[in-house]
């Protein structure tokens, strides 16, 4: 039997979920994340799970059989500093390396203010996630 997926759009609005973010300059970085967010890949922000932001969707399937949605882009809003979601493998790490201060994972990059990075370059690393992600999931 297939596992349903946790994590998939919402109800609940992005602006619905950032104004919950209890401390202010987290909230103040969620409205300027969101924002450009939207600007760099021309997609509305929607809710997905009770957590994350995404932008735009795509639809994947592995090997296994497994398949399932997810954001091209997102963000989350956390306690300990901002999660962004991109996925860019072309240019990742020349981007990482002029982002500003921030710790990164495969997919992930945690950032304690949105203050601390270049927003040009969040942007551009929004921009060509997206692209790569419709490149390789073209739906």
């Amino acid at each position: 039997m297939a596992r349903e997926q946790k994590t998939r759009p919402t109800p609940t609005t992005a602006a619905e979920f950032i104004a919950t973010v209890e401390d202010p300059k987290r909230r103040a970085d969620a409205e300027a994340a969101c924002a450009l967010l939207a600007e760099a890949t021309g997609e509305p922000p929607v809710m997905w799970g009770p957590s994350i932001v995404g932008f735009g969707a795509y639809h994947y399937r592995y090997a296994s059989g497994h398949e399932g949605d997810a954001p091209l882009v997102g963000f989350s809003p956390r306690k300990a500093n901002l999660v962004f979601y991109l996925y860019c493998d072309e240019g990742r790490e020349d981007l990482l390396a002029r982002l500003g201060k921030h710790k990164s994972g495969k997919g992930c990059v945690y950032v304690n203010r949105l203050s601390d990075v270049d927003p040009a370059v969040l942007k551009e690393m929004a921009v060509v996630t997206a692209e790569q992600m419709r490149a390789r999931y073209p739906g």
